[in-house]
């Protein structure tokens, strides 16, 4: 079975949509005290637990379609973004491990779909 490039994308939109949501946790996260009012009105926290339900709609629409072994690895794709949006958002640093990871994951799923040909 070949994997229809829809699913390609709704997963690869999917994985997106969850790296703002880890976004949105941590600077939700980093908000809280011991009160529980912190919690119920801290808005980046709804934000970030949304953005992941968001995102596992989309991936259950792409998986429904396609061939999970190849779709599965994309959602590693999120760790890119989420990379780049803790550079941007909180200064985190990027190092040369991270790049390296980073093209493993790329490589690993660039191997992957050439199986889908």
């Amino acid at each position: 079975m070949k994997t229809p490039l829809s699913s390609i994308l709704l997963v690869l939109f999917a994985s997106f949509i969850g790296s703002f949501g880890a976004v949105f946790l941590k600077a939700g996260a980093g908000r809280l005290h011991r009160e529980i009012r912190t919690l119920l009105l801290n808005w980046r926290l709804a934000a970030g637990i949304l953005m992941y339900l968001a995102s596992f709609v989309f991936y259950y629409l792409g998986v429904r379609e396609g061939e999970l072994s190849v779709l599965y690895p994309m959602v590693s794709l999120g760790y890119i973004w989420t990379l780049l949006w803790s550079r941007l958002f909180f200064g985190e640093p990027i190092s040369r491990r991270k790049v390296a990871g980073l093209a493993l994951i790329i490589g690993g799923i660039v191997v992957l779909n050439l199986g889908n040909r």
